[in-house]
């Protein structure tokens, strides 16, 4: 696929999709928009069945039948084709992304419709306690920073958790230290503040600085905040290597304690036993009354930093810190044993890690290229390479890490309590036409991948079971009561796309592919990809959580 056109006046036109033309029935004052002859896939896992959908103004007004006399100002004939509720990314990081490139070409044309984010830092707070705010980024609270955002106009919706490291850093800095009493209280009143704008829980990253530093009793306590608004705890947790189990029992335990549900970011594995293990240990937490859940992407290698091969200690003080720290020889001494010796996480071996991007440009010839291949090249051992690139490029070197298992993942794939999360922010070109950044394959495949591959080719999951996935049971998780169904009066997000060519295109190497076969997605009730085109529109919202109270 390619882009066709890019108009600076924001009218971006992008080819997607194989997609009926649509026809236009006779002017009525009934529906705005009527999809008709569809296969209607409602959200709620139920068999498909054919009918019409119809929508007035932001809301569903018509699910059923497609009997005589249906008009509308719209028609849209979907024969052949699926009708489903918008998806719902679980796991994105657009919150500043989204204000960059508001049309999120990378979501839209895999029929997302919502996004929720936050996973390790969000978008409030974005200041040091008593600090003034960067005037790019204006907001002084997370109610604020909705109020910018659908201001600034965007073409999907966006809910967010409030971050552990954003807290973290507004009160405390980079210290890495355990915080007093009195820090835990200002951070708590920051996630208090922001359950009150809207805030769907409290997001973390355990593997990242500096939320490593907190103790499971630190997250328990930050996580009762977020309780009384009915909100949850979302964790990338500690470990997905030798310590997954420790690390989820942890996470039931942080539920338990707060008294809440959790979520348990891009659940993996190494192994179908390991995976067979974890999933035994979350059905049980289950049927003890923890409300513990899972989101997962359909890939077998996972990305972030570079850095993040690296265990703790070489990583605190930040960037500048690790760079000073990797030119010292008896420092790559200790690092290679470590790696060497598989103690840290297991899963992130030189053979294993493949160079994505970098920044500078002297090493962009190492993109693309495995740390082993990389240190054939560079005549030196592979975890020096990698020290070397990560010193060259400042600490600022991304990297895939393909550490998973397949059967595991297809494992979990089938457990009804995992949605799905493609854990990369929204991409839309520039003004030239090019993408922005060379990223995962998740961040342009993951729900057309799903629905291509797992469902269509494999049979690993019916498609019934699959949009339930993407949509209500999303929806059910972050408290989105009118969302996530194909219901009269529920918002009109809604995704048609041909089950019969869905499919992704994006790679490992050319990860920046729009996925074959979605046709339309509305939001709100307004096409934002109409007859497979990418249109100018910018319905989008901002999604706040249960707890929300109107100022």
């Amino acid at each position: 696929m390619r882009i066709t056109r890019v108009l600076h006046t924001l009218a971006i036109t992008l080819t997607v999709a194989c997609a009926s033309v649509p026809t236009r029935g006779p002017t009525a004052e009934r529906y705005d928009v009527l999809i008709t002859n569809a296969r209607i896939v409602d959200g709620t896992g139920n068999p498909w069945y054919r009918g019409s959908v119809g929508t007035v103004g932001d809301r569903i007004a018509y699910v059923g039948p497609s009997v005589p006399g249906l008009t509308a100002k719209r028609v849209i004939d979907a024969a052949g084709q699926v009708v489903a509720p918008g998806f719902i990314d679980m796991l994105g990081h657009s919150e500043f992304a989204i204000l960059r490139g508001p049309h999120a070409i990378s979501k839209i044309t895999q029929g997302i419709t919502s996004e929720i984010t936050g996973e390790v830092s969000s978008a409030w707070p974005n200041v040091a306690l008593g600090r003034q705010p960067n005037p790019r980024y204006p907001w002084r609270s997370l109610g604020e920073y909705f109020a910018f955002l659908e201001k600034n106009g965007t073409a999907i919706n966006l809910g967010t958790y409030v971050g552990t490291s954003s807290v973290r850093e507004a009160v405390m800095g980079d210290a890495t230290r355990h915080p007093t009493d009195a820090e835990m209280r200002q951070m708590g009143a920051l996630i208090d503040s922001a359950m009150r704008d809207g805030a769907i829980g409290v997001g973390t990253g355990l593997i990242y600085l500096p939320s490593t530093f907190f103790s499971t009793d630190e997250l328990i306590a930050l996580t009762k905040y977020a309780t009384p608004y009915k909100g949850g705890y979302a964790a990338h947790i500690r470990s997905e290597g030798t310590r997954l189990l420790d690390a989820i029992r942890e996470t039931i335990q942080i539920a338990a304690g707060a008294g809440t549900w959790a979520e348990i970011r891009h659940i993996k594995s190494r192994s179908l036993e390991q995976m067979q293990q974890a999933v035994a240990l979350i059905d049980s937490a289950r049927r003890a009354g923890i409300d513990i859940t899972a989101d997962q992407y359909p890939y077998i290698a996972s990305g972030t930093g570079l850095q993040a091969m690296l265990n703790t200690w070489v990583q605190e003080g930040g960037d500048d810190s690790l760079v000073k720290r990797l030119r010292d020889p008896a420092v790559r001494a200790r690092l290679k044993q470590e790696l060497g010796a598989d103690s840290a996480q297991g899963i992130r071996t030189a053979a294993r890690t493949m160079v994505n991007e970098v920044v500078a440009d002297s090493l962009k010839q190492y993109q693309g290229k495995f740390l082993t291949e990389i240190g054939q090249m560079r005549g030196e051992n592979a975890y020096d390479a990698a020290f070397d690139i990560l010193v060259g490029d400042s600490a600022r070197t991304s990297a895939i890490y393909f550490s998973f298992n397949e059967e595991a993942l297809r494992y979990v794939m089938r457990q009804p309590w995992v949605s799905v999360g493609q854990d990369a922010g929204a991409v839309s070109p520039d003004s030239t036409g090019k993408w922005r950044e060379r990223g995962h394959p998740r961040g342009f495949g993951t729900f057309p991948r799903i629905l291509g591959r797992y469902v269509r080719q494999d049979s690993v999951i019916t498609l019934e079971f699959a949009i339930r996935k993407m949509t209500s049971l999303a929806a059910q998780r972050v408290g989105i009561n009118d969302r996530g169904l194909l219901k009269p009066g529920m918002f009109a997000d809604i995704t048609v796309f041909d089950p019969n060519t869905i499919i992704d295109n994006s790679t490992f190497e050319n990860p920046s592919q729009i996925a074959t076969g979605v046709s339309y997605v509305l939001v709100n009730g307004v096409p934002v990809i109409d007859g497979g085109q990418v249109t100018a529109a910018l319905p989008g919202r901002a999604l706040r959580g249960p707890g929300y109270r109107p100022h």
